[in-house]
């Protein structure tokens, strides 16, 4: 028999694609040891089991621990500085000296008072709690008293009232503090225990209740007895310390004792002797040091004394007197500064940072010499080998006309018909005029009756008219910016092309370019630039953490000569202001423009103008500035705000000297009593001179006959040589359409525009002209001193148009 044979149709199975399904070891052993790229280029990570990520986990908890705990056996310990409280009353009924005297408490440790003016400063020393407190008081009204001691302090004690929590000086003071940062804080009330039992419940209830809204999650401790004093320095002892990112990485100092010793020269300026706890970091001789409110001087050396509170006495020779009180005053720390004195480190002339802020501009320098002939022959040779463009004009156009005409503009309309349409449009014009001028609307009066008052005199006596007729016209100004945003009348006397000669215009704001470094001001010649700041914050960030500086370790007692400071600071000092002093890191003392993030407080609502002058809390530094604001957007161009609006966060730009961020910035506007009110609170954004802040004008016109996508527009310019002129400048509406200038009509400004769509009636026509604008240079490190708040609390509380 014949064998089967199969056919051409036979069904063909697949094979079976065993590889997909095979495990890990017969792939790799098909590899015979090839690996993929991804593998070979991957870091090698070595794999820990379960057990050994336990293990990592809880070593790292327990470093973190260890390294908290440490901390916070270094603050207030032998080693470290002292613990310095802040102790702030928030309400006028609230007494301040009662609240200290249960604070030194005889039983737990040694007290050392110091009275220096109206403020009550101590140093309480308890060996039982191996701990060493100093406790200082400010109230808050003293408005910069209240800021600068919260810059240094460890913590703040706030004293509550039982029945109110705060009042309304005690608010603001709470605002401000926040808006700066707070460091670690701890809430007392007193008074509670002089209220009847069955009342005492319900007031904590309610305080507790009132105190939600400001601290959430915090305890209420009370302060009426020793035994609940020395609760709440146990409190103040085992609490968790809050950083405050702008000075972790400087060295600080507050002063306890300042001694001046004036020049041979000249008597108002001199050495200054500055004794204190160093802070924060490492100080170093070299570096600058930043007096706050004063400004920034150099350092001579750094002594080392004796320290005046040791935490342990015994270690110490003993005194000659050994029956001496211990109430001791500046004076005497002074002089037991001088027993003993050891001198650290002196300053290196060759290493020593330089005081200069601001660069000194060489008027030559871009200079350009004339040219010469061969240059100039030069010149003309490329100009005629240089391709010539053919364009097709009318006649009689000259060489210099024909330039100015763009290639491709396509011609509406014969000669003839533009006389006709011209005398007719002159005719109607006229016609249009003299009806606008007849028919034009009055403004609307408002009549309101008032009571009379027995106090009217004795009220207007207290009112500045003039002060009232400026604040007025600046609520015009504002309300008229909100209803026409930039807009701007076209002035009658003047020519537009030379009253806006310095503005041009741009196809978009957000995609057309701009030079950064085209027509700067004169006042950048004296600043000072980073090629890349963000690199340069990193480098030293860095050193700070890693690279071991040369100087006084914290939590020494030492000595500062600062050298050529004014004797008015020793004087303000012997007053009762407290005396702060910051280590600067490098290129801080130089000028440059500052940019900051601001948002307008909501409990202010008087209108603030750019380029007014402000005062400045920015970080460690106080001082006066004009500010610019503009909008806060991630674009290379932004535009500049008129006014500090209420709804938005915007840029604030200033010259003043470099901070590195993170600081917090804190803005407030001096009145005509001498008070200052909180403007606006943010954060230090960057340090860079080329961010462009452009200012935006807007011309508007009103369209007179309309046909189709043509319109014939009038009010925007008043003569033929401005249409001319700004006839490249493109034309937008405030419904959407967008158009440019055919040509100009007569000679009283009226122009044919063509737009993309038919135009309204009741349309407007814009155009948007733009130029760079810079800030004023009006930098001053001096900030007079604010007339407590207290003090004006009824003109303040009163808004401008009067009790409502």
């Amino acid at each position: 028999m014949a064998a089967h044979r199969p056919g051409p149709l036979k069904q063909q199975n697949k094979a079976h694609k065993g590889g997909r399904h095979r495990g890990r070891g017969s792939a790799q052993r098909d590899g015979k040891g090839r690996l993929a790229l991804k593998t070979l280029s991957k870091k090698v990570r070595k794999e820990l089991s379960r057990v050994d990520q336990r293990h990592r986990a809880s070593q790292l908890r327990k470093q973190k621990k260890e390294a908290v705990l440490a901390e916070k056996r270094q603050l207030g310990s032998k080693d470290g500085p002292p613990h310095q409280v802040l102790v702030v009353p928030l309400h006028s009924r609230i007494s301040l000296p009662e609240a200290m005297q249960l604070l030194q408490d005889r039983d737990t440790g040694t007290v050392h008072l110091n009275e220096l003016g109206n403020t009550q400063n101590f140093m309480l020393l308890c060996p039982r709690l191996k701990h060493r407190w100093f406790f200082t008081s400010a109230r808050p009204g003293d408005l910069h008293v209240v800021l600068d001691m919260a810059k240094v302090a460890d913590t703040i004690l706030f004293l509550l009232d039982p029945l109110e929590g705060w009042d309304s000086t005690g608010d603001y003071c709470l605002s401000c503090l926040f808006a700066q940062g707070l460091p670690t804080y701890t809430l007392a009330v007193q008074g509670i225990s002089g209220l009847p039992l069955k009342k005492q419940i319900d007031a904590r209830k309610k305080l507790s209740k009132a105190v939600e809204k400001r601290f959430p999650h915090d305890k209420l401790l009370l302060l009426d007895t020793q035994q609940e004093a020395g609760m709440l320095l146990r409190q103040l002892a085992n609490q968790k310390q809050q950083h405050l990112a702008f000075r972790d990485r400087r060295a600080y100092l507050f002063a306890h004792a300042v001694d001046f010793v004036p020049s041979e020269e000249n008597n108002l300026v001199g050495t200054l002797k500055i004794s204190g706890y160093v802070r924060g970091q490492t100080l170093n001789v070299n570096r600058l040091l930043h007096i706050v409110g004063y400004g920034d001087f150099q350092m001579k050396q750094i002594d080392a004394p004796r320290d005046p509170f040791p935490l342990n006495p015994r270690g110490i020779k003993p005194q000659k007197d050994p029956d001496m009180a211990m109430e001791i005053c500046a004076t005497d720390a002074v002089d037991d500064m001088e027993e003993g004195l050891k001198v650290l480190m002196k300053a290196d002339p060759g290493r020593q940072e330089s005081l200069q802020a601001e660069v000194i501009p060489d008027p030559m320098e871009g200079e350009q010499t004339w040219p010469t002939e061969e240059e100039l022959s030069e010149a003309k040779d490329f100009l005629k080998e240089s391709s010539k463009v053919v364009k097709k004009v009318p006649k009689g156009t000259s060489s210099y006309q024909a330039e100015w005409i763009l290639d491709g503009g396509s011609q509406s309309g014969g000669e003839g018909d533009e006389y006709e349409y011209d005398d007719m449009e002159h005719e109607d014009f006229m016609e249009e005029e003299s009806q606008d001028e007849s028919s034009e609307e009055e403004e609307e009066y408002e009549t309101m009756t008032t009571g009379e008052s027995v106090h009217d005199d004795l009220y207007d006596k207290k009112v500045d008219e003039e002060a009232e007729a400026k604040m007025l016209e600046k609520y015009k100004q504002e309300r008229l910016e909100e209803m026409f945003p930039d807009e701007v009348d076209t002035p009658r006397d003047v020519a537009a092309r030379i009253r806006f000669q310095k503005y041009r215009g741009l196809k978009s704001f957000r995609t057309s370019p701009w030079d950064p470094k085209e027509n700067l001001p004169q006042d950048y010649a004296r600043i000072f630039q980073f090629q890349n700041f963000t690199n340069t914050r990193k480098s030293i960030f860095k050193e700070i953490e890693e690279k071991e500086v040369e100087g006084a370790e914290v939590g020494w007692y030492v000595t500062l000569h600062v050298s050529e400071v004014p004797v008015s600071v020793v004087e303000c000092f012997r007053q009762g202001t407290p005396l702060i002093a910051f280590s600067l890191l490098p290129h801080e003392q130089k000028m440059s423009v500052l940019n900051m993030v601001v948002r307008r407080d909501p409990g202010n609502t008087e209108p603030v103008k750019a380029k007014e002058e402000l005062i400045f809390h920015c970080g460690f530094r106080r001082f006066r500035a004009s500010p610019l604001f503009s909008q806060h957007t991630a674009a290379d161009k932004h535009k500049l705000q008129r006014f500090l609006t209420a709804d938005t966060a915007l840029v604030a730009t200033v010259y003043a000297p470099i901070t590195f961020p993170p600081a917090s910035v804190l803005l407030f506007k001096q009145k005509s009593n001498g008070m200052h009110s909180l403007i606006a609170t943010g954060h230090l954004m960057s340090v860079d001179p080329d961010r462009m802040v452009i200012k935006r004008v807007v011309l508007s016109g009103h369209p007179f006959k309309i046909f189709t996508k043509m319109a014939v527009v009038r009010y925007m310019f008043f003569n033929r040589e401005d249409v001319l002129w700004f006839k490249p400048v493109e034309l937008r509406t405030k419904w959407g359409r967008r158009g440019h200038i055919k040509e100009p009509l007569g000679t009283h400004g009226h122009m044919k525009c063509s737009f993309d769509g038919k135009l309204k009636s009741q349309d407007t026509v814009l155009m948007n002209l733009y130029k760079r604008v810079f800030p004023k240079w009006t930098y001053d490190p001096y900030v007079p001193e604010p007339v407590p708040w207290l003090k004006s609390e009824i003109s303040s509380t009163v808004p401008q148009g009067g009790m409502e």
